[in-house]
């Protein structure tokens, strides 16, 4: 008899463990699995909130994994995310190449792939790609310069991005396609780049003379580097490339970097610099002039855009695309957002009155 009830016991406990597994293996299944790059630009953290607001009164789950700016441990959160049952990968790639790796192996189980806001490169895993359109960006950067030039030979200074970035080379496309008409008459000379100087009557650069420019002027998006680039820049730079000078700055962390040591160079008389991504501190520089402009990409859009994309590919339906783009193997199809040209003219209405920032965010507004 207590050999029977102590096999029943036994048994009883197997089918409870069991249940408990079952249940936990159950609650731990995420329907999208998200990869951003770091948590240590404001971006990238208000990306995330926002990408948990989108799925709230959906049925479907999430997780918000952080690559902290390495590709390894990047392909570490995807094989993680893969583990968890996901049927949708969105990702941020830390470098567009080495991401390839991560996404072909989501590919092979099965996931459908939204390569977000940064296009992840040769590879065939890709499914769909949501983005602002980089080279508006560039453009638009480029456009504010020229319509503040101020006579002729006006000294430009040119940063990029991080060469592992293929936005980096749309944003310098872009900027190139309408810097260059402007560098060709005389209304600009380039101060800081020989590789630039070289190719200034190329009106459309190739990948390699890009990644030749691109490469002497690199930020790698970091702070600090914009800063000592533009300190050795400026302390090798004579007379006639100071006064009033033009900035190319790609983003709005370097802008603050690049405009801080511009601005306290005595010989530097004015300058006027762009920026991109209407960081909050950014936004306080252009309301207290020491910042000319920001690109305003409404990042509450993007995310709504990869999300409705997630949520229609896990509804079995077709995802609404608005073009593609050549990512090296195939034309990986794409739904573009709008950008926004951000002076100190238009803060209140394109940030505060459209609710992305509150107007106690800021001084002097």
């Amino acid at each position: 008899m207590k050999s029977t009830l102590k096999a029943i016991s036994l048994l009883l406990v197997i089918m409870m463990f069991a249940v408990v597994v079952a249940a936990c293996g159950t609650s731990s299944k995420v329907s999208v699995g998200i990869v951003l790059p770091t948590k240590d630009e404001p971006r990238w953290v208000q990306d995330e909130q926002r990408f948990k607001d989108a799925l709230n009164g959906t049925k479907y789950t999430t997780e918000i994994l952080f690559s902290q700016g390495s590709s390894a441990k990047e392909k570490e959160n995807v094989d993680a995310l893969i583990a968890k049952g996901i049927k949708v990968l969105i990702i941020c790639p830390q470098d567009g190449d080495a991401a390839a790796a991560s996404v072909e192996a989501a590919k092979k189980a099965g996931i459908q792939v939204i390569s977000y806001d940064r296009l992840i490169t040769n590879t065939d895993a890709v499914n769909y790609y949501v983005t602002f359109d980089s080279v508006a960006v560039g453009k638009a950067q480029a456009k504010y310069l020229v319509d503040h030039a101020k006579g002729k030979g006006q000294p430009l200074y040119l940063y990029a991005g991080a060469a592992s970035d293929n936005n980096a080379f749309l944003f310098f496309q872009g900027a190139w396609s309408v810097l260059q008409p402007k560098i060709a008459d005389g209304t600009f000379k380039i101060a800081n780049s020989s590789e630039a100087v070289g190719l200034q009557a190329t009106a459309e650069l190739t990948r390699d003379q890009l990644s030749k420019i691109i490469g002497q002027v690199t930020t790698n998006w970091d702070a600090n580097e914009a800063k000592n680039k533009a300190q050795t820049h400026l302390t090798a730079a004579s007379a006639d490339k100071k006064g009033d000078v033009a900035i190319l700055a790609p983003n709005d962390g370097t802008a603050r970097s690049i405009a801080d040591v511009f601005g306290t160079d005595k010989a530097v008389t004015s300058f006027v610099v762009t920026g991109q991504d209407a960081e909050k501190a950014s936004v306080q520089y252009i309301i207290d002039s020491k910042q000319s402009m920001t690109v305003f990409k409404d990042v509450r859009t993007l995310v709504k855009d990869a999300m409705g994309m997630a949520v229609s590919i896990l509804d079995g339906k077709a995802p609404e695309t608005t073009g593609s783009y050549k990512n090296g193997k195939i034309d990986v199809k794409a739904k573009q957002t709008n950008v926004i040209v951000v002076e100190k003219s238009n803060v209140k209405s394109a940030l505060i009155d459209s609710g992305y920032y509150q107007a106690s965010d800021f001084k002097g507004l």
